[in-house]
C-alpha cells in the first residue's frame, strides 16, 4: 500500500493533499488508526485506516486546519471540503 495514495473506506475515498498539509496532526488526534506523519511531516494513511468509522474519518477531515483531507463519494462527487 502506498501511504500517500488515496484510500477507499466504505463508500468514500479519502485523499491527503500533500501540498496543503502543514503537519498539524489534528487528523492523527481524531483518527489515530488512519493517519500518521511521514518524515516530511505530512499526513499519510496507515494500513489500519479501515478500522476507523466513516464518521471518525469525516471528523478527522473537518479537524484539519487547512482542509488538506478531501473526501469523495462513490460517484466521484467531492463531499468535503
Amino acid at each position: 500500500m502506498d501511504p500517500t495514495a488515496p484510500i477507499k473506506i466504505g463508500n468514500f475515498t479519502y485523499t491527503v493533499d500533500r501540498n496543503l498539509c502543514i503537519g498539524a496532526a489534528s487528523c492523527i488526534a481524531v483518527a489515530p488508526k488512519a493517519y500518521a506523519l511521514d518524515d516530511e511531516a505530512k499526513a499519510i494513511f496507515l494500513n489500519t485506516a479501515s478500522e476507523e468509522t466513516s464518521e471518525t474519518m469525516l471528523d478527522a477531515a473537518k479537524s484539519c486546519p487547512v482542509a488538506a483531507i478531501i473526501i469523495h463519494d462513490e460517484t466521484g462527487k467531492q463531499v468535503f471540503p
